[in-house]
Order: structure tokens, then sequence, then C-alpha cells
């Protein structure tokens, strides 16, 4: 993951642009794999870390609507959690996950390991990817935070 990162960091300091991340199944790792690397504060603005609902409609503005009719993982969520992260941040690109990490909390139409990637550029439109990940908790966790930087550093390319 540390050369996921390292290349996510050329290129955010190539173009001069720094990351906001707004992250519920992670709880801050993909934060805190960014900010581990010295020199992060060049390329790295906030992170939230939004994992109650509330959290989602207070701090990135997700709508209780959307939450209503989709749920917190759902795709429509990672996309409002990306606009809401690029919206109260000074960050040119965001990325949001928002999923369900285990062992618990799966049901037959979302699964444990079901995980939603947004991502967006200021101005531009948020997007998400959804992703059934296999393994533990921990598992779970870690494939999110490496996939999450494989997206940004595919949007910046």
């Amino acid at each position: 993951m540390s050369d996921l990162v390292d290349k996510l960091g050329d290129k955010l300091r190539e173009k001069k642009w720094q990351l906001a991340t707004a992250e519920s199944c992670t709880g801050g790792m993909i934060s805190t794999a960014i900010t581990d690397k010295a020199g992060s504060s060049e390329i790295f603005d906030r992170g939230f870390i939004t994992y109650s609902n509330e959290a989602k409609m207070e701090l990135l503005g997700v709508r209780h609507s959307t939450l209503e009719e989709f749920g917190a993982v759902s795709e429509e969520t990672a996309e409002e959690m990306t606009k809401g992260a690029l919206a109260k941040s000074n960050a040119n690109i965001a990325v949001a996950v928002t999923g369900i990490a285990g062992p618990g909390g799966g049901t037959p139409k979302k699964p444990v390991g079901l995980v939603y990637i947004g991502y967006g550029l200021k101005g531009g439109i948020a997007q998400s990817t959804k992703h059934n990940f296999k393994g533990t908790r921990e598992e779970i966790r870690l494939q999110t935070t490496k996939e999450a930087l494989k997206h940004l550093l595919s949007i910046i390319k």
C-alpha cells in the first residue's frame, strides 16, 4: 500500500492538488495511510470520519431522504459523501467510502463486504463504484483502503 500512497502523493504534488476523504467503514484508514507519510500536509486537506448517519448528514450534507430511500451503504450515499467532502474542504479531489465491514450487519441484499467507493473532482461530477470484498473485517477495510487509493490514482491520470 505504501507504493500506492507514494504514487498518489507524487501525482497530487505534480498538480498542486489537495485531497479530502470521507470515510465510514474504514474509520480513517485512508487518511492514516496518507498522513503516515512525511510531507502529507502538502497534499492532504482534511478527512471526515462519518460512521453514523447523523454524522453523514451534519458534516457532509448527505440528505436524510437519500439515507431513507437507499441506505447508508449505497452508491447514492457514497456520491453525496464525496460531494460533501469537496464542498466542505479546500480539496481538488475527494474519495468517500461506505460499506459493511462485518462480521455482522450484512443482509441478503447488502452482504458483509459490500462497499461503495465514491470519488470526484471539485466542480465535476461525483461517481461511485460497487465492490464485494471478502475476508475478515480487517481484510475488508484494508481492501477498501487500497481500492480507494487506486481509484484516486486513476482519476488523476
